[in-house]
């Protein structure tokens, strides 16, 4: 079971703005929160956050990265017109439909700064338009404000933000929130090297809120952060699709249900030993989980972290999330802990005799 602490963290991780390339405030809270029991704490130039523990003097034994993104989608201010209308484009993959009739709040230079997103009536629309999906050109954010100038004084052309919505607790262990994607597997690493710190293994692991994943395709914030930390193994955590709402293929992404248990990939750039210690310690410690198999990329970190510097034995474990990409994500809380105290237990099994190589 997460801990209140924990869970008031979590609640605080969520809520902080910070899109992909905008980072520094979530990432702020994240190290905060590690400062209590990691044995380092820092940053990188990438914007990434590690924290790491291990055995007391740490020499000897592998090392391992746990990496989830702390940046979320967002948008950003690209024009502003001269009666005040703020024109935005998106940071990572938008469904424009989504942020129809939103509240947006802008990271501004003196502050927030928060908007509507406006849209042509559909009493004022053509027939032949009302049933035409909108883009996000056809969209504009009303700040409330009369002309540009007024708007410049609070808003910068490049300036962030993300859909103004909070953090609640659903019946059932539900968790909804707009920034799941992926706040919580930056909170699962953390959580993970908490409970790994307790009582250490052989192993020096380092816990990674990783940037700029949901724009990374050369890699991102995990690239730079693998290269630094030389892993010998790494396990990465994100959210994948639930499949246990109406309108979703279970012959294309196989069965995943909140409540499940973590998600464990199987295939392309995934280590098949890795794999095995993440399946054999989920069966050893009565662990739900479910495996999705991966035939291409996985679309999240570990395509970075696997070819990083000589190589890295690399894991994926997700969390089952409905509604990806909107306002309001849901998991299951029971699948944060099951991942959590997973991914510690498998690192207690790693020692210097490990072997990465499928043999």
């Amino acid at each position: 079971m997460i801990p209140d602490s924990s869970l008031s963290f979590l609640k605080r991780l969520l809520d902080t703005p910070g899109p992909s390339g905008f980072e520094s405030a979530p990432a702020r809270v994240w190290r905060e929160e590690a400062r209590g029991f990691a044995h380092e704490v820092r940053g990188d130039v990438a914007g990434n956050s590690i924290a790491t523990a291990g055995p007391k003097g740490g020499a000897g034994g592998p090392v391992i990265m746990l990496a989830g993104h702390v940046d979320e989608i967002g948008v950003i201010v690209n024009y502003v017109d001269d009666e005040g209308y703020v024109y935005i484009g998106g940071i990572g993959g938008w469904d424009p439909q989504v942020l129809v009739a939103q509240r947006i709040r802008f990271l501004g230079r003196h502050g927030d700064v928060f908007g509507v997103v406006g849209k042509k009536p559909v009493h004022l629309m053509k027939p032949s338009d009302r049933d035409k999906a909108s883009q996000i050109t056809d969209l504009w954010v009303d700040v409330g404000a009369t002309s540009k100038a007024e708007v410049l004084e609070r808003l910068a052309i490049g300036d962030p933000g993300v859909i103004d919505s909070r953090t609640m607790e659903f019946p059932n262990g539900r968790l909804v929130s707009r920034s799941i994607d992926d706040r919580i597997g930056a909170f699962i690493v953390l959580e993970a090297l908490r409970r790994y710190a307790d009582s250490p293994g052989a192993a020096t692991v380092a816990a990674v809120a990783t940037t700029q994943e949901e724009i990374a395709w050369r890699g991102g914030g995990a690239l730079v952060g693998a290269s630094g930390i030389n892993p010998q193994m790494a396990i990465v955590v994100d959210v994948t699709f639930a499949t246990d709402h109406p309108g979703v293929e279970k012959k294309e992404l196989g069965e995943h249900k909140l409540g499940g248990g973590p998600v464990l990939a199987r295939g392309s750039i995934i280590s098949p030993v890795v794999f095995g210690l993440l399946r054999t310690t989920a069966e050893t410690h009565n662990i739900p989980y479910s495996v999705h198999a991966v035939g291409r990329d996985t679309s999240t970190d570990a395509d970075a972290i696997h070819i990083a510097r000589e190589g890295v034995a690399t894991g994926l474990v997700s969390i089952p999330n409905r509604y990806m990409h909107s306002p309001n994500e849901m998991v299951a809380l029971e699948d944060l802990d099951r991942a959590a105290t997973l991914i510690a237990e498998t690192c207690r099994r790693v020692t210097a005799k490990t072997d990465f190589t499928d043999r």
